[in-house]
């Protein structure tokens, strides 16, 4: 995207060149600065409150699990 941005920079019109500078920075600013800075360093800072869920969302949304259930018929 930000290629893609940069290259109206380099296009005949300057209002679009404009929009493409602008779009660039902040798609930049965006991946490098938020994505990997704030972000992780937000979510270390909140810890376990970073996971709370409402009670009434928590029943709203379906349950799921990626592992299979423990078979608690002793074998």
């Amino acid at each position: 995207m930000i290629c893609v941005f940069l290259a109206f920079a380099v296009g005949g019109e300057r209002i679009i060149a404009e929009f493409g500078i602008g779009l660039g920075g902040a798609v930049l600013i965006d991946a490098l600065v938020l994505r990997t800075v704030l972000v992780p360093a937000l979510m270390h800072f909140f810890g376990k409150a970073n996971w709370w869920m409402p009670k009434w969302l928590d029943r709203a949304v379906p349950h799921l699990a990626v592992e299979a259930a423990e078979n608690t018929t002793a074998v």
